[in-house]
């Protein structure tokens, strides 16, 4: 008899893009790059503690930084973050190949559901897309995925904030012009979950900023960088590269440039506060040289982001990711083909926070609509990479064995057991019959998804914030207005 040994009776899709030797190969580059090179940095009081660690200074504020600096502050970096929604419960547990998937930021034109016109994105669609993300399952973390032109110019980050507080009790991603703005939003997270103390322990928010490619950390990414470490509050700092113009051409060339972007980021912030918070990584989009655009949709993207994900799960730092972007500027083929791709290929990757679901337009363009489709689409993906289970009692041989040839299983036990969690069942894709399908409408999938989205803002209510919070939320949002420092805000 021959033993079945190691088996798993799990059968899940398995999918890497870098053997350990190419992983090997681009990280040494990277190593090399970071301390023959360097990087500019352009913060003096990073550049000094740069210096006390070891690093080179050289002229024009570059730093050189030696490879056991590199590694020490990779090992330093924690493997885990878990972020909580204002609730105060467990949301997601970055880490591994866990994926969650949410919005991005500051998208300046939204499909209007009423109209049906593209037009400038409001604050109401802010609140909008929080709610429909509340609402949905398969969505994990809000963004404000709008950029609000009826805010004052000084608070359209701030009022987004406010916005997804209210509207939805999911962890929130989210952006910050600088450090005034990022200071009054961590105000509010403080006040929702009882003080800054409270927030540190069960963080609900990440903050999103980048190195500027090539090779540069400026004075405000940095500000904002060692905020976030002072404070152990989640940050998302990752590069967002554009290969041909501001990066090599050739991907391996762009993926060293960013990985050096991103590790010197973690560097900065691990000396700042040693096993603070921090998720890694980095984006390469291309330019296209037909029409001097940032494709969001193009394969190489997808390349340069497996890549990533194959380097971040080696250094053991939770990582970004970005998926359901289409440079399509409205719902129709060419965003369903692009959303699908990415979705899936992030899903495949093991990427833990992947952002920017439903974007259009190369990161310009939102919509209602686009959100739940991405939602329904995430759901599939979901339904690929958990595979399937083969033992005995998935095999069912007892169940075969009694239907035997020319029999039917609908009937039986077994598959009422197990029908719904085998089979995925969509709930916005046709599986009518033509003739039904006419029936009924003749509805689209896009059609379908509009109608969900309205029906998801007439319908769902958010949990609200308590009254006491909602009033000292509303007090920070004042206070903002008339600025900090005496100075007033923009109105």
């Amino acid at each position: 008899m021959v033993m079945n040994k190691g088996f798993k009776s799990q059968c899940v899709p398995a999918y890497r893009i870098l053997t350990q030797n190419q992983i090997n190969t681009l990280h040494y580059a990277t190593l090399e790059l970071l301390e023959t090179i360097g990087v500019r940095i352009m913060d003096a009081e990073a550049i000094e503690m740069m210096a006390d660690a070891g690093c080179r200074i050289k002229k024009d504020n570059i730093v050189q930084i030696p490879n056991y600096l590199v590694e020490e502050c990779i090992r330093s970096a924690p493997s885990r973050i878990t972020l909580y929604n204002r609730l105060g419960r467990e949301a997601m547990h970055l880490e591994g190949s866990k994926t969650y998937f949410g919005m991005g930021t500051d998208l300046i034109r939204t499909w209007d559901l009423e109209t049906g016109k593209l037009r400038q994105s409001r604050l109401q669609d802010v609140a909008n897309a929080a709610r429909i993300a509340d609402n949905l399952e398969e969505i994990d973390f809000s963004g404000s995925y709008a950029l609000p032109y009826d805010s004052p110019t000084n608070l359209m980050y701030i009022d987004s904030f406010k916005a997804q507080l209210e509207n939805s009790v999911k962890p929130i991603f989210y952006t910050a012009a600088g450090m005034e703005d990022l200071k009054i939003i961590n105000d509010m997270a403080a006040a929702v979950m009882g003080g800054k103390e409270a927030l540190r322990e069960t963080p609900i928010h990440i903050h999103y900023a980048e190195p500027m490619t090539p090779l540069l950390h400026s004075s405000g990414a940095v500000r904002k960088l060692f905020f976030c470490a002072d404070n152990a509050a989640p940050v998302n700092y990752t590069p967002g590269m554009m290969s041909g113009a501001s990066a090599p051409v050739t991907l391996a060339g762009a993926i060293t440039v960013g990985n050096a972007e991103a590790l010197s980021g973690v560097v900065l912030h691990q000396l700042r506060a040693k096993g603070a918070p921090i998720i890694s990584g980095f984006g390469m989009s291309t330019l296209d040289m037909k029409t001097s655009v940032c494709s969001y949709g193009c394969p190489e993207y997808r390349l340069a982001l497996s890549a990533c994900s194959d380097l971040y799960h080696y250094y053991g730092i939770p990582m970004w990711g970005t998926a359901g972007a289409s440079d399509s500027n409205c719902v129709d083929q060419q965003a369903g083909m692009e959303w699908a791709v990415s979705l899936l290929m992030a899903g495949l990757d093991g990427a833990n926070l992947v952002h920017d679901i439903a974007y259009m337009g190369q990161g310009l363009v939102g919509s209602p609509a686009a959100l739940v489709m991405n939602a329904e689409i995430i759901s599939y993906v979901r339904r690929v990479i958990r595979g399937f289970d083969i033992d005995q009692e998935h095999i069912g041989m007892d169940v075969i064995r009694e239907v035997g040839p020319q029999g039917a299983f609908i009937a039986t036990e077994h598959t009422l057991k197990f029908f719904r969690r085998e089979h995925w069942q969509p709930r916005l894709c046709n599986r009518a019959n033509p003739d039904l399908w006419q029936k009924t409408g003749s509805k689209t999938w896009g059609d379908n998804a509009a109608g969900k989205a309205v029906d998801i803002l007439n319908n769902h209510k958010p949990v609200p914030l308590a009254k006491d919070i909602q009033e000292t939320v509303d007090a920070i949002r004042a206070r903002a207005l008339t600025g900090l420092d005496g100075k007033q805000f923009k109105a």
